[in-house]
């Protein structure tokens, strides 16, 4: 007489999820030390391959500005994002980032009208009347600013790899961005714009002959 096969016991619904969660956070947590592996890079060959459309011209316009002066600037943003009820190592991100960039101080020329422009009878004397000089967005220069440190939590770490951007800097960007405005604003770039708008007006005029040259700045 044979004896009946002994059934194994069959794992629990709930074990087979914790097991599938398991084997998942194994091979992401795998996938990312491969990353950070020196050398692995260099050993698959990686290449970028530039497949880019050619440039498109939207729109011209003209110019009738004198960008008189420009100033650089560099600011350290250190960004740091929290999560309720949730400590820093699980979730929350914190970002070191050096924004360099600059901003132009101009006089805008083409609202200088008849009104603002005087001269008298023998050409030799000439008043102008100009906008006061005002300053350009920010630039950001991609070749000087870096990110110095990225620290993030361990969801962070797990929702950058199905993002389609992962580890984006705008939103540090954007802050160095406001932050360089607001340093214009304070370092006197307008007050030098103006100086210089005036030397190069007074010497154009007075290589045409005028020997008296007044500029003013003003509605």
């Amino acid at each position: 007489m044979t004896t009946p096969a002994r059934r194994l016991p069959r794992m629990p619904g709930w074990a087979k999820v914790v097991t599938a969660i398991v084997l998942v956070l194994v091979v992401l947590f795998a996938g990312v030390r491969l990353a950070v592996l020196p050398g692995i890079k260099d050993f698959f060959g990686t290449e970028s391959h530039d497949r880019s459309g050619p440039a498109l011209l939207k729109s011209i316009q003209d110019m009738s500005r004198y960008d008189a002066a420009s100033g650089n600037f560099q600011v350290v943003v250190d960004l740091e994002k929290d999560a309720k009820y949730l400590p820093d190592a699980i979730r929350g991100t914190r970002t070191l980032y050096v924004g360099a960039g600059t901003v132009e101080a101009y006089v805008d020329l083409g609202q200088i009208g008849g009104k603002d422009v005087a001269v008298n009878g023998d050409r030799t004397s000439a008043t102008l009347r100009l906008p006061h000089a005002r300053l350009g967005r920010p630039a950001l220069d991609p070749d000087r600013s870096y990110a110095v440190s990225k620290q993030r939590g361990l969801l962070d770490r797990i929702g950058d790899l199905f993002s389609d951007n992962p580890n984006s800097e705008q939103a540090v960007q954007k802050l160095a961005v406001r932050h360089i405005g607001e340093a214009a604003r304070e370092s006197g770039l307008t007050a030098r714009a103006e100086r210089n708008t005036t030397g190069m007006l007074e010497g154009l005029l007075r290589s045409l002959g005028f020997t008296d040259v007044h500029v003013s700045y003003g509605s």
